[in-house]
């Protein structure tokens, strides 16, 4: 690992390098079963349970494509405004890992599905950069190696390995980009802000839970650094399969400010491969970087070519959502966002649900004020975004419409709330279950208000010689006893007419 004394500072970076990028992300897609045989893809199933003689490259097994998975690469081609191919064939890619039973990775080579197209990516400025897309490829995936012993998880030092098959042959789209230049300083945010983009328009597709915690999503990020005076890209390194957004912007940074530190000390950097430490923020050198020739490309003879016509592709053209750029704007506008209050949204994860949340019956600002307040900070408590929290939009929607119907009150609904994501059930249920129904009945209230009234006469007097301001201690102390059920504005016109009886 490149110690911090090894770092050059930042805005030093900036003011003698250009720093050059190349994102490559591996999108597993959302198929109900692998790209060339029939197991079906259940993330956390029992190690070795959902492989079969073709997942795992035993001899005599054929592979046969999934046309679901064709039909992802083509629409996810497609959002990305790239040209599709209209002839292309499989490859192999050859290279021996134990966690690869072929000792082959089927993929595509010279001859992907999509390429040449682009991405625009809005940072938090609202500064746009295009983003140009070399290519998006299909492929599968390998297994999962696990590295048991050892104080990093990784094989160095490890006492044994075991070997997962479950994800081998895994739909997989790698997205490419071309050379991302003249980003200078923001170069970091650029990365993470593409990988943002990209998973939004991913999730938005439906051809991938968009995952990273999971694995579905995974990016490789290439950087190098070019002197202010030179012509040509320095030597890359590939930090592989980073895996959060935040971790990516690191991942960048911390590689720029460790090569310019090399460079400036007159080393050379080695093109390899770099694993990213969550812990330290920093990357430690992996394996010398393979180049094509080394996986001795060759196409695969077991698969026929891939022929989209044309009018199959304008098909999947005509299936494609709003994309999420677009439907940021139209959400703007009909939510009366400003700038800024959009960009909260943003960077707190919640327009989705707010947007499903809206779409179940619920107000934008209703919505709003629930998923930004109380579950944004639930979700920040257990560490998981607001997507992830148990609860769903429905359910958040029928709360806010048991308020509404004055069945609830607000602190009520809180109550709710919370039942909701202990698992005690929907919102009806909780209700019935916690005994949280307001209190309307007028013959209860008017007890408790009586009560209230008797027990503190000196308010009464107050009331009755017009300080109806003086109201509101009585109001606390009939929703203290009626355990915050009762309707706190009935309440009070009950107080008002029994003080004046």
């Amino acid at each position: 690992m490149t110690a911090a004394a090894e770092l050059m500072d930042y805005d030093e970076v900036i003011e003698r390098f250009d720093p050059v990028l190349g994102l490559e992300v591996h999108v597993e897609l959302s198929t109900s079963t692998k790209m060339f045989c029939g197991c079906p893809v259940v993330f956390g199933a029992e190690p070795n349970t959902q492989v079969c003689p073709t997942c795992l490259g035993l001899p005599g097994a054929l592979p046969v494509v999934n046309a679901k998975g064709i039909e992802a690469a083509i629409r996810i081609g497609l959002a990305l405004n790239c040209e599709i191919a209209e002839w292309c064939r499989f490859a192999r890619k050859n290279y021996f890992y134990p966690d690869m039973p072929k000792n082959f990775q089927t993929s595509q080579y010279d001859e992907p599905i999509a390429f040449n197209g682009w991405l625009d990516v809005e940072l938090e400025d609202g500064t746009v950069v295009r983003v140009d897309i070399e290519r998006a490829h299909m492929e599968e995936d390998t297994g999962k190696s696990l590295h048991v012993g050892g104080s990093t998880g990784r094989i160095h030092g490890a006492e044994h390995s075991l070997l997962d098959y479950n994800r081998a042959g895994v739909p997989l789209i790698e997205i490419v980009t071309k050379p991302i230049t003249g980003t200078g300083a923001r170069a970091p945010e650029v990365a993470r802000a593409y990988v943002t983009a990209l998973r939004d328009l991913l999730r938005a597709l439906e051809v991938s839970d968009v995952r990273m915690d999971q694995g579905s999503v995974r990016c490789d990020a290439n950087v190098s650094l070019m002197a202010k005076d030179a012509t040509e890209f320095g030597t890359r390194t590939e930090t592989k399969n980073v895996n959060s957004l935040r971790s990516v912007e690191r991942a960048v940074r911390f590689e720029m400010t460790r090569q310019a530190a090399v460079l400036a000390e007159g080393g050379t950097i080695r093109l390899e491969t770099r694993h990213f430490d969550e812990s330290t923020g920093s990357t430690s050198s992996g394996r010398p970087k393979e180049t094509s020739e080394d996986y001795r490309y060759f196409p695969e003879p077991d698969l026929v070519p891939i022929a989209p016509s044309r009018e199959w592709v304008e098909e999947l053209r005509k299936t494609l959502p709003e994309m999420p750029a677009a439907r940021r704007k139209r959400i703007q506008v009909e939510w009366n966002l400003t700038d800024l209050e959009l960009r909260d949204l943003l960077n707190v994860g919640a327009v989705d649900v707010i947007a499903a949340t809206v779409d179940a019956g619920a107000s934008p600002a209703e919505a709003r004020a629930w998923w930004v307040s109380h579950l944004a900070q639930e979700a920040n408590t257990r560490g998981v975004e607001l997507a992830d929290l148990p609860i769903t939009p429905a359910q958040v929607a029928d709360v806010i419409k048991l308020v509404a119907a004055g069945t609830l009150t607000n602190k009520l609904a809180r109550s709710v709330v919370e039942g909701v994501l202990a698992g005690e059930g929907e919102p009806v249920e909780v209700v019935e279950k916690r005994g949280l129904k307001v209190v309307s009945d007028d013959s209860a209230l008017i007890v408790a208000v009586d009560e209230a009234l008797a027990g503190q006469p000196d308010v009464l007097e107050k009331i009755r010689s017009g300080k109806v301001a003086a109201a509101g201690a009585i109001v606390g102390a009939v929703m203290k006893a009626t355990k915050g059920q009762a309707d706190a504005k009935r309440v009070r016109e009950l107080i008002l007419e029994r003080a004046n009886a």
